[in-house]
């Protein structure tokens, strides 16, 4: 896959779209790329899959509640590696986890994302697989907005890799 193949099927599925947008952080953007349009069409999925399944090499995927679910889902049917469920919080009910699925005591896990903005759903993410005893030192994402998140991970020593950047998306926006 190339960067120029998962640009046109975004866009080809509207999932970049123009105009005044509230982003989650407060800010505001004049673009928007719409995560549950791209993980809710079978050939962005399958793109996604193809291009983070070569990236992960063989460690244990997690994925951020609950944007990222579909996408852990697929790059683990992909790769045939286990995942597991990173929540924004421990759930009021049940087993009361923050980590869901079968996480070893040292193991490595590569946390995969949707989009990068600020960083900090990725840092608290990091942050409570590592509490669980995970070894993480890196953040796949589809798209890296260019906000500060690499900063933001690197400052936690996480390296985050980006399928695309915004600059990728906006350089031929007028096309």
């Amino acid at each position: 896959m190339t960067n120029q193949e998962l640009i046109d099927a975004l866009r080809a599925a509207d999932a970049v779209k123009f105009g005044e947008f509230e982003l989650s952080h407060g800010g505001t953007s004049d673009y928007y790329v719409d995560k549950y349009v791209f993980e809710t069409d079978p050939h962005c999925l399958d793109l996604i899959a193809d291009a983070f399944a070569e990236r992960v090499g063989d460690a244990t995927l997690a994925g951020v509640a609950l944007g990222a679910v579909p996408l852990v889902a697929v790059t683990s049917v992909e790769t045939g590696q286990p995942y597991v469920i990173a929540r924004k919080q421990a759930k009021e009910y049940g087993t009361g986890n923050r980590i869901e699925g079968e996480l070893v005591e040292g193991e490595e896990v590569v946390v995969l994302e949707d989009i990068a903005t600020t960083g900090q759903s990725a840092v608290d993410a990091v942050e409570a697989l590592r509490a669980a005893g995970a070894t993480v030192n890196r953040v796949l994402v589809v798209v890296d907005r260019q906000e500060g998140a690499s900063e933001r991970l690197a400052d936690h020593d996480i390296e985050l890799e980006s399928l695309l950047t915004a600059a990728d998306l906006l350089a031929d926006a007028e096309d």
